[in-house]
């Protein structure tokens, strides 16, 4: 596939009519998907706090892109990280992957390890890991790795090559030598959709699309049920016209499952820009979220979900792109690629791989201020037990149950303080009988989800 013009992919279709079945598990307010109104209430983008230093270098352990997995053992509790470190002589085509191991997640016990290419058909660029887990029916298939080879070019030959471990340290390619899913730029990953039972790739490919002078890198998405036959791509992320003229995609990644949705992080980069005013116009890249709920249209936020780092000089100052999520009990630790003076310098020691931390769902607040605000579900029933509010409660909170005429169906309930699973327990209420509303009234809080357990 060559340059060609795009149309940007339809929003997701409008919530349906008959009242929301709520499986176990959380619900999020990223979108208005569950919400029939509210008044007061702000939506803000809540950028984790971030640790000041990289976790994994680029002179000690020699990392060189912004591709990283990070997965959290379910049983020894340890991490493991993959990344890339440059082929010998420090081609800047050619990659290797590489290896530590964490007991949490931070300090990493170094030296790293370079694993053997797979089948020896080397490495181009990624480091897209996914674990099956322990219980997976081909335990020699548990880990799988997905990665670009060949070169860039119209039409392409190369493409996402994936291979597989039973341990994640010695692969065996799923092919010998042809790409399973060929593009023409040299950015791909895979990842697994629990929801639909299926995998994902999400490819760049060089495209043009109406509004914009030139060429640019477009992210599309295919699935597959095996991770061997793909279906063709489609665009998932193509700038627009409320876009500034230099903006791309640099893919995205880090895609994970929460409830309904699937929740990724985009690579923003605008290559015609300065780190700073006035500086050289080296590149400078952020991330914003995308979410899908049918796993095939994406909404993406334009605001920064995790900013470029506003100090001069800091070592991720020019880039902060995130690409890996690993949920650990009830946090998230999100690891992004940092470039401290631009897009194209110094690849070799400025790239490096940092770490940001976020309470378990906490990508979007909504916000009620000083004055009393309201927020009402559409109708819905649950099979669940129990229901849990992740908030944080500076003033006031409470709940209500109301039927679909709008009535009160008990007392309120309070919420108070800072918690991902305040209990919220309904007395003298059968929830279970037929569609309720959920009203919540606040003054001074940020509510983030419900959970359904």
């Amino acid at each position: 596939m060559g340059s060609q013009l795009l149309k940007s992919s339809a929003v997701a279709a409008d919530a349906p009519a008959q009242p929301i079945t709520l499986n176990p598990g959380p619900q999020l307010f990223l979108d208005d998907f569950l919400i029939e109104s509210q008044t007061n209430l702000q939506r803000v983008v809540t950028p984790p706090p971030r640790l000041p230093e990289p976790v994994i270098t680029g002179k000690e352990d020699h990392n060189y892109q912004p591709y990283v997995s990070v997965i959290r053992d379910p049983q020894a509790k340890k991490f493991r990280v993959w990344y890339g470190v440059p082929s010998e002589g420090g081609q800047g085509d050619r990659s290797h992957l590489a290896t530590m191991e964490s007991d949490d997640g931070i300090h990493w016990k170094r030296p790293h390890r370079v694993l053997d290419d797979p089948g020896g058909l080397g490495v181009r660029f990624g480091s897209s890991v996914i674990d099956e887990g322990p219980a997976f029916s081909d335990p020699q298939k548990r880990y799988k790795f997905g990665w670009f080879n060949g070169p860039c070019s119209t039409p392409p030959v190369g493409g996402l090559m994936i291979a597989t471990s039973p341990d994640g340290l010695a692969w065996k390619p799923i092919a010998d030598h042809a790409p399973l899913l060929p593009h023409n730029h040299d950015i791909n990953g895979i990842f697994r959709d629990p929801i639909r039972k299926r995998y994902g790739a999400i490819v760049s490919m060089i495209a043009s699309e109406p509004g914009h002078y030139h060429a640019k890198r477009i992210t599309f998405q295919s699935a597959s049920d095996d991770c061997i036959h793909w279906a063709t791509p489609w665009p998932i992320l193509v700038p627009d016209e409320r876009d500034e003229a230099d903006v791309e995609f640099y893919a995205m990644a880090g895609i994970i499952a929460r409830g309904d949705l699937l929740i990724g992080l985009v690579k923003v980069l605008q290559d015609d820009k300065p780190a700073d005013a006035g500086g050289d116009r080296r590149g400078i890249g952020y991330t914003t979220l995308a979410y899908s709920r049918d796993g095939t249209t994406w909404t993406r936020d334009r605001e920064a979900f995790l900013p470029r780092n506003p100090t001069p000089g800091s070592w991720d100052h020019a880039m902060t792109w995130a690409d890996c999520q690993c949920p650990v009990d009830d946090e998230v630790f999100i690891y992004y690629g940092g470039y401290a003076r631009g897009h194209k310098v110094e690849r070799f020691t400025e790239r490096q791989i940092g770490l940001a931390r976020m309470k378990r769902d906490r990508y979007v607040a909504l916000r009620a201020a000083s004055e009393s605000a309201k927020l009402r579900t559409k109708p819905v029933k649950w099979k669940g037990l129990s229901l849990t509010v992740n908030a944080t409660v500076r003033g006031a909170m409470t709940v209500e149950l109301l039927d679909i005429d709008g009535k009160s169906i008990g007392a309120p309930v309070s919420i108070d303080g800072d918690s991902t699973v305040h209990p919220v327990d309904f007395p003298n209420s059968d929830v279970h009988s037929g569609p309720v509303l959920l009203q919540f009234t606040m003054r001074d809080a940020d509510l983030f989800a419900i959970d359904v357990t």
